[in-house]
């Protein structure tokens, strides 16, 4: 699948990264990770609901989640991985 962010997902990703520079690489790895299976047992991806319903959550560490959606490119009917947001716990939801 391909991934692609919107600018609230890369605001959230340098503010994070600059505060917690450690998480960098994991981070990478986990986008790697939900490109080839997101719903690869480590990734612990699940839907939301209540307001953000409709939308999808993975782990990256123990506070560090990335909200993302499924969406399918109108133009070439490829599968996507939109990356809407990433933060703590309490930051996405």
């Amino acid at each position: 699948m391909i991934l692609t962010t919107d600018s609230k997902f890369k605001r959230s990703f340098k503010r994070l990264v600059k505060k917690n520079p450690q998480l960098q690489d994991k981070i990478l790895t986990t986008l790697e990770t939900l490109s080839v299976n997101p719903f690869m047992p480590s990734l612990k991806s699940h839907k939301l609901t209540g307001q953000l319903e409709g939308l999808w959550a993975c782990s990256v560490a123990y506070d560090c989640r990335i909200i993302f959606a499924f969406k399918q490119d109108p133009e070439t009917s490829e599968d996507l991985i939109v990356l809407i947001d990433i933060g703590s716990h309490d930051e996405v939801y």
